[in-house]
């Protein structure tokens, strides 16, 4: 199955305006993924890093799959992501190039962990 690590920090994901300029403290710390589109601009970062006026909902683990995985590779994410999403378990999925960042809010960080091992998922030792 798939190896995994935690990565350290506690995670933010936020929305803003399709149109609104990315803030400057979002760009500190492991990971930040930052997408825009028509409808929306979308961020995930450190929760450390997130004005007060920014903070709300939960906050989230986050997962990150031991790749690269070649695109001609099928079925990784799925095959991480189902025993949670059977087990009602919210997720927010971000793919890059070379591997996948599975987020899962904290309050569902211990379950989650069970039912990975359970699925012979192995979390690594960072």
């Amino acid at each position: 199955m798939l190896k995994f690590l935690q990565l350290k920090d506690a995670y933010t994901i936020l929305r803003f305006a399709s149109s609104a300029v990315v803030p400057d403290w979002v760009m500190q710390g492991e990971f930040t993924s930052i997408t825009r589109t028509a409808d929306e601009l979308s961020i995930v970062c450190p929760s450390r890093n997130v004005s007060e006026e920014h903070q709300s909902g939960p906050h989230w683990i986050c997962l990150k799959l031991k790749g690269p995985f070649p695109f001609s590779q099928t079925g990784v994410l799925l095959s991480f992501i189902e025993p949670l999403s059977t087990n009602d378990i919210p997720i927010f999925a971000i793919s890059t190039y070379e591997t996948d960042y599975v987020f899962i809010p904290q309050d569902y960080a211990d379950r989650a962990f069970h039912l990975l091992r359970q699925a012979g998922h192995e979390l690594l030792a960072a």
